[in-house]
């Protein structure tokens, strides 16, 4: 049976969202189940990009600052650190209201641009992983994901989070080995199981709704949500955001692999009433996987089936950030000519569907468009 406490938190003002975690953390035990005295514990918050906090693209920096000081407090040695897939780490940061806390609190920012390859002779998809030296020098990590909508997963939130010890660009190398939706998952599971954080702590005080996980709309959930079983952790937030959790990948291949459970009659509920926290109406989609993502599925009928990123030319500034990101080589979006007046153009026929140009997007202009024929075969559901 596992165990996820919630815990109710109405703002962001920190002796609130301390409280907050202190009760969460009391009630899987304590502070003593997760660390010991002179520890060495490295927050892993989700930093993807360099946004301010109030847009929840990012972790909010007053849950980082009020676990970083409960930590502090009881003699455990702390740094940070997070490998955003465009901007440079301490730009980010800086932005999201990391570097001034963690400045006065005497934290490292850990070098996450340097990586070490590591054979994982237990993973299912993946026996060979390229992560940030730091994450390996003996650390124990303490995860602090974003609840956040996601382009090709449905749902960032424990699972996704540990992506981020991936360094910078060498992300997207892994969008075009595994274009399909399902092995990313696969994939996304090992890197957790590999990396097995020693306690997740969900922000879901304000979630991101809608174009996720950059490009979306704020959404107040007032939740703080504690585990150490981030499939279990992971349901829970399909529970309350309203979306199955058999329809987010990485959740059905955590359970099939052993990293967890998401059956509701397998987790215990700690700490306040989850129906106090639902949001029927949460904007998901809620549709199943994209058949376009099956192997069987090529060029003609994977463009008519297949959701693809779309750019709203009338609101694009033209940074060319959506060019930079696409990991395909040639490109699949890229400037007509030279003088980058017009907007990038995708050439769909080369487009894996990976997504990263939305994700990255710092203008928020470019959404994923369904095919008419994609709603169609989608019209089921669990």
């Amino acid at each position: 049976m596992s165990e996820v406490a919630l815990i109710r938190c109405e703002s962001y003002e920190n002796d609130k969202v301390k409280d907050a975690i202190i009760k969460g953390m009391n009630l899987l035990g304590g502070i003593g189940n997760f660390v010991k005295y002179e520890d060495k514990i490295l927050l892993k918050p989700n930093l993807l990009s360099n946004a301010a906090p109030e847009k929840c693209v990012t972790t909010h920096p007053s849950v980082f600052k009020a676990i970083a000081e409960i930590l502090i407090e009881y003699g455990v040695q702390v740094s940070y650190g997070d490998s955003p897939g465009f901007f440079s780490t301490k730009n980010v940061a800086k932005k999201a209201g990391f570097s001034d806390i963690a400045d006065k609190l005497g934290l490292i920012l850990e070098d996450f641009k340097e990586g070490k390859e590591i054979d994982y002779k237990d993973g299912r998809q993946n026996k060979k992983f390229l992560i940030a030296k730091c994450i390996l020098e003996g650390k124990g990590i303490i995860s602090l994901p974003k609840i956040k909508t996601h382009g090709s997963q449905k749902l960032t939130c424990c699972i996704k989070n540990q992506f981020g010890c991936v360094p910078g660009l060498l992300k997207t190398q892994f969008h075009v080995k595994l274009p399909d939706t399902y092995e990313f998952a696969k994939m996304l599971v090992d890197l957790d199981s590999l990396i097995k954080p020693r306690l997740y702590i969900v922000d879901g005080i304000q979630a991101m709704e809608g174009n996720g996980p950059h490009g979306g709309k704020p959404r107040k959930i007032n939740l703080l949500l504690f585990g150490t079983d981030p499939i279990a952790l992971d349901a829970t937030v399909c529970r309350i955001i309203n979306i199955d959790p058999r329809l987010v990948p990485t959740i059905k291949y955590g359970e099939k692999f052993g990293r967890g459970v998401y059956q509701e009659n397998k987790i215990k509920l700690l700490g306040d009433d989850i129906n106090n926290f639902k949001q029927n109406d949460f904007d998901i989609d809620r549709s199943k996987i994209n058949p376009g993502d099956k192997k069987f599925l090529f060029g003609f009928m994977k463009n008519l089936i297949t959701p693809k990123p779309v750019i709203n030319n009338s609101r694009c500034k033209k940074c060319g950030a959506c060019v930079d990101i696409c990991p395909v080589r040639p490109k699949a979006l890229n400037w007509i000519d030279n003088t980058k007046t017009e907007s990038p153009v995708y050439n769909y026929k080369k487009c894996i569907r990976c997504y990263c140009c939305q994700e990255f997007c710092p203008h928020s202009v470019i959404t994923i468009k369904k095919p008419v024929l994609n709603k169609i075969l989608n019209f089921g559901k669990f």
